[in-house]
């Protein structure tokens, strides 16, 4: 590890420590990741799944058994066209409207097309469950599989005419219901990370090699090899990590270090690649290629942090999984029984079957999927995008929050926060002479400059000349002054004599400090810094008093990191981290058993977003950081994590309501099905079973519907 020391615009130096550096993301792992090598859990199943970019397809090795969201769609809705022909078609449902529309071979028909719905519409669950068997894990696909099986293959026997009831339509109407769930729980699934992909675009594909004859040629950043020169343009993308040898501009690293200041760069200083060259040209020395850059290192960080994730087993396959050992149990038991007691053969299967359909709710497939789906409408409204459902669900444990710094807990833009004027001069005087410099500007000071005098409502001029000190600050002429915005190293440079004091005091809070010089005179001194975001105190507040440790992880220096974690109070503050350490730090705040969830916008928050045990991304952040989280905050708004934490207690409390409305209904029905109490008279027939299982099913629909959020 090499250190070294660069001069910031504040004129305070700072070590800044490079790692070896992203020259180009090897193709293996471009590769890799495009055909489907690099797999991410499932948050439905536990299981992993891949995704092919040159098909679009995701594909599954979960319980759903390789089906895609639009394919449950379009079973839902064919078989749902198929389920009205046949339920008018049942003698059941015609008794129970008082019809009579049986006509010759009826039966046939009905036969027929419960058969496609049954092979059809039944295949996601058959398949599934084959899976599940085979794993040894039987759950709610094998636990619909044992009920449309039995009431398919009970009701088929109508045909051949050795019964003369059957159970189509409510095996019909089960497969419809089951199908609906399945695909409002897909869709509820988060996606096939793009995070690597993402991080590859930060690449430019080319890059200006300069020829040994001094030539500007243009080679595709692959062909780049190890101690060529490149040049690097203002405004370019910077396309490989190396040593500067020529040029002075400043970089934007804030995406890949945390850096929220733009860090001057002079021969001598290294490049990282994905870095933004902002106003100078830059001739740089290629040092790194491969797997030795730095992306490439967060690239494996973001993969091993993603296949470390903890799997977690939906609530409803668990009770789908007891369910069908109770079905299968109670079943077998229920004919043997009334054998034993000396009943028909036909009248014990017809209690053996019906204990089967009515072990099957049809609200437990729409239990959890309706719950989740009105959670993520409610929470879509309010600026809450979950990618990631089971890490949604396991936020209401969250214990620890880890806060990224810049543009998190900060608006990432500079504000001005101190003016000190000299004996002689006016603030606005001050102001207006400096916003006309200032306005000819991009740099980031300079643009907080601006908005914080228009704020004032000072509107500033146009100068009449306007010059550019790489790394010192502006110089212009402005109503017949000269003016100089300059840094206090312009000021030691020169050996002029300011407030060391003051200057000292700001600095020491964090803050980026000006001076303003007019007609050569020290006229002010301007203090700025990254503006705290003002929903970030109440939000902080608020998360100690759920009992939460908030804790801020920043790339940035330690005097601005400590400066914010004054003013919010913080319970810890760690600044100056390196990606890699981030990543290591919240595995270390894991380890002391504490449930973490990390909020951040960077590149270099994405392997700790990965690693948390949720990671929150702030919409306003850079794509790879966004892919990598479970959770998108729109509004980028710190007070949203309070929400999420609220909305994830509130859903799964609907989800155990919704669970027991679901299969309590079942510790009362699977004995009166199985004949319990026929010697008092009662004896719940599959029609009235199905009944139960349908109101059953609405109370989980109304149940879900009245989930609300403050």
């Amino acid at each position: 590890m090499n250190n070294d020391k660069i001069r910031y615009p504040d004129g305070v130096d700072h070590t800044h420590s490079h790692h070896s550096h992203h020259s180009h993301l090897i193709n293996a792992i471009d590769n890799d990741y495009k055909h489907g090598q690099l797999a991410e859990k499932d948050a439905h199943s536990g299981h992993h799944r891949s995704t092919n970019e040159h098909s679009g397809h995701v594909h599954s090795v979960d319980k759903h058994a390789g089906h895609e969201v639009g394919q449950f769609k379009r079973r839902f809705y064919i078989s749902l066209a198929v389920t009205v022909p046949i339920l008018m078609l049942s003698p059941m449902i015609q008794m129970f409207i008082g019809v009579d529309w049986r006509f010759p071979f009826d039966t046939y028909l009905l036969f027929l097309l419960s058969s496609f719905v049954f092979f059809y519409g039944g295949s996601p669950f058959l398949t599934g469950a084959y899976h599940e068997l085979r794993q040894k894990a039987p759950g709610m696909m094998t636990l619909i599989s044992l009920s449309i099986v039995f009431a398919y293959g009970y009701s088929s026997l109508v045909v051949a005419g050795l019964t003369d009831t059957d159970f189509f339509w409510e095996l019909v109407t089960l497969i419809d219901i089951m199908l609906l769930g399945h695909w409002l729980e897909m869709k509820s699934i988060l996606g096939a990370s793009q995070a690597l992909e993402e991080l590859v675009k930060l690449i430019p594909s080319e890059a200006h090699l300069v020829t040994t004859d001094g030539a500007i040629r243009v080679v595709a950043v692959s062909e780049l090899l190890t101690g060529q020169t490149i040049l690097i343009k203002p405004g370019e993308r910077v396309p490989v990590d190396g040593l500067i040898v020529k040029g002075q501009s400043t970089v934007d690293e804030s995406m890949l270090t945390g850096e929220s200041i733009p860090v001057v760069k002079v021969p001598g200083n290294r490049v990282i690649g994905g870095s933004v060259n902002q106003e100078g040209a830059l001739t740089v020395t290629v040092e790194k290629t491969g797997e030795e850059g730095y992306l490439s290192q967060v690239v494996s960080l973001i993969r091993e942090a993603q296949e470390s994730k903890s799997k977690t087993q939906n609530l409803s396959d668990r009770a789908a999984k007891w369910l069908f050992y109770i079905a299968l149990i109670a079943g077998i038991a229920t004919l043997f029984i009334w054998l034993s007691l000396g009943y028909s053969f036909d009248f014990s299967i017809q209690r053996m079957v019906a204990v089967m359909i009515i072990a099957c709710p049809h609200a437990l497939g729409l239990a959890v999927p309706l719950v989740v789906s009105a959670s993520t409408s409610i929470s879509a409204r309010k600026g809450l995008l979950i990618r990631n459902r089971t890490a949604f669900e396991e936020a209401r444990n969250m214990n620890a929050i880890v806060f990224d710094k810049t543009g998190t807990l900060t608006q990432g833009e500079f504000g001005i926060t101190d003016i000190i004027t000299q004996p002689g001069y006016e603030e606005t005087k001050i102001l207006m002479l400096v916003g006309a410099l200032e306005s000819q500007s991009e740099h980031p000071i300079s643009k907080g400059i601006v908005a914080a005098i228009k704020k004032k409502g000072i509107q500033p001029s146009s100068p009449d000349s306007f010059e550019a000190l790489v790394g010192q600050g502006l110089k212009g002429q402005v109503d017949d002054h000269e003016v100089m915005v300059v840094s206090p190293g312009y000021m030691q440079q020169k050996g002029m004599i300011y407030p060391l004091d003051q200057y000292r005091r700001l600095s020491s809070e964090g803050k980026t400090v000006v001076f303003v010089l007019i007609d050569g005179v020290l006229a002010g001194i301007i203090a700025l810094a990254d503006q705290v975001r003002d929903s970030a105190k109440q939000a902080i507040d608020r998360l100690k008093e759920l009992g939460v440790r908030v804790t801020m992880l920043t790339g940035d220096n330690k005097q601005v990191a400590e400066r914010v974690g004054k003013i919010l109070e913080l319970d810890e503050v760690y600044a100056e981290v390196l990606p890699h350490e981030k990543a290591n730090k919240i595995a270390e705040i894991k380890s002391g058993g504490l449930h973490v969830a990390m909020t951040g916008d960077g590149v270099n928050d994405a392997p700790a977003l990965a690693k948390a045990d949720l990671g929150i991304a702030v919409g306003a952040g850079t794509d790879v950081a966004i892919e990598t989280a479970d959770i998108i905050l729109v509004r980028s708004d710190p007070s949203d994590v309070v929400s999420i934490i609220e909305l994830s207690r509130k859903t799964y409390r609907k989800m155990v309501q919704n669970l027991w409305w679901a299969t309590g209904y079942n510790i009362v029905a699977i004995p009166l099905a199985a004949g319990a109490l026929y010697g008092a008279g009662i004896l719940l027939s599959p029609a009235v079973g199905a009944v139960l299982m349908s109101l059953s099913t609405i109370i989980v629909a109304i149940n879900a519907k009245l989930l609300k959020v403050n």
